[in-house]
C-alpha cells in the first residue's frame, strides 16, 4: 500500500540495509542543532581523535512514569506480523524461521505478558492490510508513526526512533557538530530528503550537495568530495562498521531527533480501538527495557550505535 510504503521512513537507507533502532533516558547528552546567526568570524570547531565509544543504548522509557500493570486476563495469544527481509531488524534465519531485533523483541514481550507468541513474515506493504483484516494482531516491523498511518491503525509508544547524523572521514572527526562550526564546509545530502530539508532550514552556512543515492553520497565522502555527509543514522552506523565503507569513516557529533523532519519514531501497530493490547504492549516494552532485556537486545544488533 503507497501510504504505509512512504510512511516507512525507516527505509529510506535501503541501499545498505538491503532495501533500506528516543528519548529522555537516551539523549542526555544530544546535541540538537541550533539556527544561529553566523559570527563574522566563526568559531573553530573542536577535534576529537576518533576513538572507541561506550555503546549508547536507546531508550523512551522514563523510570519516574512507570506503567501500571494492565488486565491481561483476557490475553492469550498475540499474532505478530513482520516484514520478510529488513536485515537486521526482521529476516528469515539460518533455520528457516523469523529473525533479528523486532522478532526478538516481540518474543520477550510475549514472555513478559505471559502469553503464546506467533511471528508471521510478510511483505511490508501487506501489513496493514492484513492486520485491519484480522490476520494479526500486532505489526511489529520498524514501521514509522505517521498521520497517514493513525488513521487506520493505533500504535504503541515508539521503541526507537531513527535518528540523523553526520559522518566524516576518520581524520576529521567533530565531538560536537554545531551550524556555526559547518560554515563553508562540504556537506553532502540525499537531494529531496527530509535530511536536506533539516540542513537548510538548521545550517544555513553549510554548502549543500545533493547525491541521488547512498552509495553516490558515500562515495563523495570516501573520495574527499565532500567534508561531511548527513543521513539516516542507522544505515550510516553498518555502513562505517561494513567493509563497504573501507574503514574510511566515522561520526562526528550526536544524533538529531527533530519529530518535524525525522519523525514520531517507530512503533508497534494494532488495530484501531485495540486499547487491551495496545496497553499491554506498552506495559511489557516497559518492564523489558527495566529489566534491561531491550540493552541486551540492542547491543548484541548494533555494534555500533546509531545514537
Amino acid at each position: 500500500m503507497a501510504s504505509s510504503q512512504q510512511a516507512k521512513s525507516s527505509k529510506s537507507a535501503r541501499g545498505l540495509l538491503t532495501r533500506l533502532a528516543v528519548a529522555a533516558c537516551l539523549l542526555a547528552g544530544l546535541s540538537g542543532a541550533r539556527a544561529q546567526a553566523p559570527a563574522k568570524q566563526p568559531p573553530a570547531a573542536p577535534q576529537a581523535t576518533p576513538q572507541a565509544a561506550p555503546q549508547a543504548v536507546p531508550g523512551f522509557w522514563d523510570p519516574r512514569r512507570r506503567p501500571e500493570r494492565p488486565d491481561l486476563s483476557r490475553l492469550t495469544v498475540i499474532r505478530f506480523l513482520t516484514e520478510t527481509d529488513y536485515p537486521p531488524f526482521n529476516y528469515t534465519g539460518a533455520d528457516g524461521n523469523p529473525a533479528g531485533f523486532n522478532v526478538d523483541l516481540a518474543r520477550a514481550l510475549c514472555e513478559e505478558i505471559k502469553v503464546t507468541c506467533t511471528v508471521q513474515m510478510r511483505r511490508f506493504e501487506t501489513l496493514v492490510d492484513a492486520l485491519t483484516s484480522n490476520r494479526g494482531d500486532a505489526i511489529i516491523a520498524s514501521m514509522a508513526v505517521s498521520p497517514q498511518l493513525r488513521a487506520r491503525v493505533d500504535f504503541t509508544d515508539p521503541y526507537y526512533r531513527v535518528p540523523a547524523r553526520f559522518a566524516s572521514r576518520k581524520d576529521a572527526v567533530m565531538p560536537e557538530i554545531r551550524p556555526e562550526y559547518l560554515e563553508g564546509k562540504k556537506v553532502g545530502v540525499i537531494g529531496g530528503s527530509a535530511h536536506e530539508a533539516y540542513l537548510k532550514a538548521m545550517f544555513t552556512d553549510a554548502e549543500l550537495h545533493g547525491y541521488p543515492n547512498d552509495d553516490a553520497l558515500r562515495t563523495a565522502l570516501r573520495k574527499g568530495d565532500v567534508d561531511f555527509i548527513f543521513g539516516d543514522a542507522i544505515s550510516l552506523a553498518f555502513w562505517i562498521n561494513g567493509t563497504d565503507s573501507g574503514d574510511c569513516c566515522a561520526f562526528s557529533g550526536g544524533p538529531f531527533v527533530e519529530s518535524r523532519f525525522f519523525g514520531e519514531g517507530i512503533g508497534i501497530a494494532v488495530r484501531k480501538g485495540n486499547d487491551v493490547l495496545r496497553q499491554a504492549l506498552n506495559w511489557a516494552l516497559f518492564r523489558v527495557w527495566e529489566k534491561g532485556r531491550y540493552t541486551d537486545l540492542w547491543l548484541r544488533y548494533f555494534s555500533v550505535s546509531p545514537f
